[in-house]
């Protein structure tokens, strides 16, 4: 089955051809590597020469990376907070009425 685009053709054998093709090509890269290596020094972590890093040193916590980015919009992520329960029940309220909003509103954009 064919599929033509703007963009051009979508044929999906030709993807799965291709994929087939870039996985043998990353197992026959990986062969190439040593069998007899188990790990060792290299794989430790390195922290200024500190032999032997406490674990609290090497984890880095999610609020470190994103302190920026939480902090520039603490006002919504405050808001967002209050406004979830914890329910996975709401949560997938809110998906079926957004996704059905979206289907009203495509559909309408189809007849109109």
């Amino acid at each position: 089955m064919l599929i033509k685009t703007v963009g051009g053709y979508w044929d999906p054998i030709v993807w799965i051809v291709a994929f087939i093709v870039i996985a043998i090509i990353a197992y026959i890269i990986r062969a190439f590597g040593k069998r007899e290596y188990k790990g060792g020094e290299q794989t430790k972590p390195f922290l200024s020469g500190v032999e032997e890093p406490s674990k609290e040193k090497v984890h880095v916590r999610a609020s470190n990376i994103y302190w920026g980015f939480i902090e520039a919009l603490k006002g919504y992520y405050d808001y967002m907070k209050r406004m979830h329960s914890g329910v996975v029940n709401d949560y997938v309220a809110w998906f079926v009425g957004v996704a059905a909003i979206m289907f009203v509103v495509m559909f309408a954009a189809v007849i109109i």
